[in-house]
């Protein structure tokens, strides 16, 4: 049984129908090719027609996509090595640019704009020192070179919004490392040697202080005694002086033994003396 012919046509209509309609999803823009060549671009979000077999439609991406790159290492205005961790947040902005530049390879784009910015964060590190690079304002780094990348992406059709540096590392191998460690431990050094000094100079003035204190104790002890000792001698020249209006006999007695007591304390002195020297009257015997 043959086919009628306006069910082929029908057929044919359909299919044709289907191959001239493309539909644009929100945040992505089309363009349209005839023969290779382009004959539309920018085409919005929603439903669009191109002419079948002969004109073909692109859909691309236009939101912000991310970027990413291999660490890249850099020279600082010292000739140290950094390892340089990023990503770039961009987005296509002339489809007939991205188009003409990648072929519309977003592989080719992202591997052509990695040079770009590689290029460009070095030519901002190779100026500031290692001091500034990993402690310094990442953004004020980043946002001097943006405008020189964007020129650069204009070229690809690509837009980028930010750069972004993830991490930024000494790399292992690099003689930087071993400055780092060096410079760390002198620098300990110095702290505890500014701390040994410190504390010696509290030591010397705790020592001071006490040293002090001991002579102003000592000296105040030394005048009290005085004090106590001449007030004795004083009441003794007094007992003394009662003992010797009462008994002038007994007085000279004690103080005759007191004499002695200190003649002979050490028990080897010898005195000559003539027998009737006053001085022996008390050793004498009655008998």
């Amino acid at each position: 049984m043959r086919t009628p012919m306006w069910a082929a046509i029908a057929v044919a209509a359909l299919f044709a129908l289907m191959g001239s309609i493309f539909v644009v999803q929100e945040g992505h823009s089309a363009i349209v090719l005839n023969l290779g060549r382009v004959v539309r671009t920018d085409l919005g979000p929603g439903m669009h027609f191109k002419f079948p077999l002969v004109e073909t439609a692109r859909v691309f991406d236009r939101r912000l996509l991310v970027l990413p790159a291999e660490p890249e290492r850099y020279l600082t205005s010292e000739r140290k090595d950094v390892s340089v961790d990023f990503f770039a947040i961009g987005r296509i902005e002339n489809l007939r640019a991205f188009y003409r530049a990648t072929g519309g390879d977003e592989r080719v784009a992202i591997e052509r704009m990695a040079p770009i910015i590689k290029d460009a964060l070095r030519n901002e590190i190779n100026t500031l020192t290692l001091s500034q690079v990993v402690s310094g304002d990442r953004t004020k780094i980043i946002g001097q070179q943006l405008d020189v990348i964007n020129r650069g992406a204009a070229t690809l059709g690509i837009r980028i919004a930010d750069l972004r540096i993830k991490q930024i590392d000494l790399p292992t191998d690099s003689q930087v490392i071993r400055d780092v460690y060096r410079r760390m431990s002198a620098q300990r050094q110095q702290v505890a040697s500014a701390l040994r000094a410190e504390g010696e100079e509290q030591a010397q003035q705790i020592r001071a202080n006490a040293e002090r204190d001991r002579a102003v104790i000592v000296a105040e002890a030394e005048r009290d005694a005085q004090q106590f000792r001449g007030q004795g001698d004083a009441e003794a020249a007094r007992l003394y002086a009662g003992a010797a209006q009462k008994d002038a006999s007994f007085y000279a007695f004690q103080r005759s033994l007191e004499a002695y007591r200190a003649s002979f304390a050490n028990g080897q002195s010898m005195i000559v003396l003539d027998q009737d020297d006053p001085f022996l009257q008390y050793l004498k015997s009655d008998r």
